[in-house]
Formats: C-alpha cells, sequence, structure tokens
C-alpha cells in the first residue's frame, strides 16, 4: 500500500510547486507590506498578521525571476519553517493535492546547480508536474537569522513609534491585518 504525500500546491511563473502541507499554518490574500532597507532582495518586507510581526519573502525573486506587479490572485502561504513564521508570495496557490509516493521521483540531474538546495522531487499528477520544495532548505541558517533580525526590528518599531526599520512609522505594521483567502 502506498502513502499519499498531501501538499499545498502554488504557482510561480509557469512552474507548479508543492510543500508539505504540515509546514503550512494558512493562506493569506497579499495585505499591505511595509518595506524594511538594507535586507536582501527575495525579502518584500513585513506584516501584521493579527498583532504578529511576518517577514515576507518573495517566492519569484528567491527563485531568480523578475517581479511582477501584484494581481488578485496573488498569495501569501504562512509557513512554519522551523518554528518561525514566515511569509511567501506566491502567483496563486491551489488546493490541497494529494500525491501517492508511486508518483514521486528524484529530482532531475537538471536541478542539481539550480534549486538543488531546497528542490527534493518532481512529483506527476495528471498532467501537471510539480516540483517539491523543502521549505527548511528555501532559505540559509543566516537568512533565516537575518530573517529574525528583521521582525525583532519591526517589532520594536510598532512598539515604541519609533522608526527602527527606516523610513516608516510603525502605523503601517499596527493597521495591518491578513485577510483568509
Amino acid at each position: 500500500m502506498s502513502t499519499i504525500l498531501q501538499l499545498v500546491g502554488f504557482k510561480v511563473d509557469k512552474e507548479f510547486f508543492g510543500v508539505p502541507i504540515e509546514k503550512v499554518k494558512e493562506i493569506v490574500r497579499v495585505p499591505d507590506i511595509t518595506a524594511v532597507p538594507d535586507t536582501p532582495d527575495f525579502l518584500e518586507g513585513v506584516i501584521n498578521l493579527r498583532g504578529r510581526i511576518v517577514p515576507v519573502v518573495d517566492m519569484r525573486t528567491r527563485i531568480g525571476l523578475p517581479t511582477m506587479e501584484r494581481v488578485r490572485t496573488n498569495r501569501v502561504l504562512i509557513l512554519d519553517i522551523d518554528g518561525r513564521t514566515v511569509g511567501l508570495i506566491v502567483d496563486s496557490a491551489s488546493e490541497i493535492l494529494k500525491l501517492p509516493d508511486e508518483q514521486i521521483e528524484s529530482t532531475p540531474e537538471l536541478v542539481s546547480s539550480v534549486g538543488a538546495e531546497y528542490v527534493t522531487a518532481v512529483g506527476k499528477l495528471d498532467d501537471k508536474l510539480i516540483v517539491l520544495v523543502d521549505i527548511t532548505r528555501l532559505l540559509s541558517a543566516d537568512e533565516m537569522g537575518g530573517l529574525d533580525a528583521v521582525r525583532r526590528r519591526a517589532e520594536l518599531t510598532a512598539s515604541t513609534g519609533k522608526e527602527a526599520i527606516g523610513g516608516k512609522s510603525g502605523k503601517a505594521l499596527e493597521e495591518g491585518t491578513g485577510q483568509q483567502a
């Protein structure tokens, strides 16, 4: 008897990705994002998700694609990465996918250089290929530490009203909330 892997599927550009469902806390529409200066290009900024400051990574930028203007189908996957909450902006998110293990193949050799650090396998579902992502390896330990520092600075700004994250006050952080998709 085969085991079934449950994934949350999402699209970035023309590629379809999947992350294990247990890593996804929720999916929200893209709320107002407060930019944070002096951070890596892939860090879009931070959001206030029901009183909690969450750093948000742009998946397009992270995997080397050009940024695009936001559209109504964009979503933020709220992820649990090793006990840390991180948002991931994607072009769109789909329903939960159920993938039998016999439809999963090891990472093709083409991925050995690009994406090798976070692509774990490729799944076949109907006529789609799904790139399986190990979300814990999408960001390095140093990058995760940097996101923690950004979150702490943003929390300080929101609590003191002082501009610890740069040219914006904590007002945007205090007012923002995520909406359930």
